[in-house]
């Protein structure tokens, strides 16, 4: 789990180009558009945890668990990646 929250906080670090660094998106968790992640960065984190994880992830879903730092930790660290393989 450790080492999937540290994949996904590199991750929200690429798609914020660098103006959130992992280490805060770690000890923050929760919401990441408290911590300042925009709707551009959650589109370009998107593309970029499907690639990295192998995943396919639903935006017909609520926005509540693209914005959950944590819950989407948890659900990538699961089996099939709470979203199916694409």
């Amino acid at each position: 789990m450790t080492a999937v929250r540290e994949r996904l906080a590199g991750l929200v670090e690429a798609a914020t180009d660098g103006e959130i660094a992992a280490p805060d998106v770690l000890a923050a968790g929760g919401s990441l558009t408290a911590i300042g992640v925009t709707s551009l960065a959650v589109l370009r984190l998107i593309d970029a945890v499907e690639e990295e994880f192998g995943v396919l992830i639903d935006l017909d879903g609520s926005f509540r668990q693209l914005d959950d730092f944590d819950a989407l930790a948890d659900r990538l660290a699961t089996p099939d990646g709470g979203g199916g393989h694409g």
